[in-house]
């Protein structure tokens, strides 16, 4: 056989093999591997000792929500912080939650639109043209980003869970998105076939039938939203409130324009990306007529100033990272001094956060809110977490995220114009720089 350059050779794979066998700490992990988890002989119990659930500033929250099987995580946080902003406009010490399943109903539906009328737009090239791919991959997932859930809230308000509860599709999303792309594929198909027929002006037609079937797909599985509601509360007076409602009069009532008032900043040290230039994402999005993602990159630290001046004023965050590392499911933790891979290994897992990003190793995956910090001379140690796993993960559903993990695996925050710099606020402002469908800062949170 010819030796061609870039080839395992024999010679060097008896060499490597030989070394290995020769170190004894290579047996010993390998023995371990046998009948334990990597991440388990990895880790660092000391870590989690560093890591207490105690903080010098905390806000103290409603029990943790639960997304079940289903991605959608961004939802659950932004529900999160509008409900703590809803309690206290009532005046209620009560426990309750929004409605999930109202937002992701009609994220879903708008999401179908928004993939049809993109495939519109391209449906006279190829399929195998890279964005009309990239679209069709996954059109319809749970994902989703801060602006795109503004979006579904302006248009279509809010409302308690009660009203309009969970169902098993809700909760449980494999089978509905496998049918809603079925959908959208489907069209693809006759809309590129109509078009290289000369015959665009019947695919608007073929778009109207789709948009039907999707929106008896979702009916069915989520259930049909009342129209009207009525909602009982009691005070911290312990007065008896009850009202009637609908989902945007509720909205508009207890949050209102308050929703404008929030900005995406997003950390991506990446030479694409320049600090305190804002930015948005092609073919990303859920509403039509809504707005655009617009994330303002700045550095680090800048982004943790504007954290911890929210939540010294009693506001949480929602914020976005890559939950793909150094997570011990077994704790409470995330602390990338958890794991020690390199002891057993010989190698680690750490390179640069903007290679990272270029080279597809991370991006943000996961979003939830912030709602504690650590201080110690004005410097942050630790962070406060309430997640959307439910109340059996974590300490409660609470988790502690090491400063360092915030370092490297945070990408996305969103707080308040107030709690920004004039600088900042002016940069947002600008005409975004548009970024690819595939730039990683265009991944979503599930």
């Amino acid at each position: 056989m010819p030796n061609i350059e870039g080839s395992l050779d024999l010679v060097s794979q008896n060499k490597i093999l030989s070394d290995y066998l020769e170190d004894q700490r290579n047996t010993v992990v390998r023995h371990a591997l046998c009948r334990e988890t990597l991440t388990d002989i990895v880790h660092e119990s000391q870590a989690i000792a560093e890591t207490s659930m105690v903080f010098s500033n905390e806000i103290k929250t409603m029990p943790v929500t639960n997304q079940k099987n289903s991605g959608r995580c961004w939802i659950f946080a932004g529900l999160n912080v509008l409900r703590e902003i809803v309690a206290k406009k009532l005046g209620t010490t009560g426990q309750f939650e929004l409605s999930q399943n109202y937002i992701s109903l009609y994220d879903k539906i708008e999401k179908a639109n928004f993939a049809l009328e993109s495939v519109i737009s391209l449906a006279q090239y190829s399929p195998n043209e890279r964005v009309f791919q990239f679209i069709l991959q996954d059109p319809v997932s749970d994902g989703g980003q801060w602006d795109m859930f503004v979006n579904l809230v302006r248009k279509y308000g809010l409302m308690p869970k009660d009203c309009f509860p969970e169902t098993y599709h809700s909760e449980h999303t494999r089978e509905t998105n496998f049918l809603v792309a079925a959908i959208i594929r489907d069209f693809a198909h006759q809309a590129h076939e109509l078009s290289v027929k000369g015959k665009k002006s019947e695919i608007r037609a073929v778009k109207d039938k789709a948009m039907e079937n999707v929106y008896r797909l979702f009916f069915d599985a989520f259930g049909v939203p009342p129209k009207k509601f009525e909602f009982e509360w009691n005070d911290s007076k312990e007065k008896f409130h009850k009202e009637t409602f609908t989902p945007k009069s509720f909205f508009d009532k207890f949050v209102g324009k308050e929703i404008e008032e929030y900005q995406s900043l997003i950390n991506s040290p990446t030479e694409d990306k320049p600090f305190m230039r804002n930015f948005t994402i092609d073919y990303l999005g859920n509403v039509i007529e809504g707005k655009s993602i617009n994330h303002l990159n700045v550095e680090m630290k800048d982004m943790k100033d504007a954290i911890i001046r929210q939540l010294l004023d009693g506001e949480i965050v929602w914020f976005g990272s890559d939950v793909s590392f150094y997570r011990d499911r077994a704790s409470f933790a995330w602390d990338d001094k958890a794991f020690d891979y390199e002891s057993a290994l010989g190698f680690g897992l750490h390179f640069d956060k903007g290679a990272m990003l270029d080279y597809r190793h991370s991006a943000m995956n996961h979003a939830m809110c912030i709602v504690g910090v650590d201080l110690e001379d004005g410097k942050p140690l630790k962070w406060k977490i309430e997640n959307s796993w439910g109340t059996d993960s974590g300490s409660s559903g609470y988790y502690v995220m090491s400063d360092s993990w915030f370092d490297r695996f945070v990408y996305q925050a969103v707080v308040k114009n107030k709690y920004l710099t004039k600088e900042q606020i002016s940069a947002a402002k600008k005409v975004p720089v548009h970024l690819n469908p595939w730039d990683p800062m265009g991944t979503l949170a599930d």
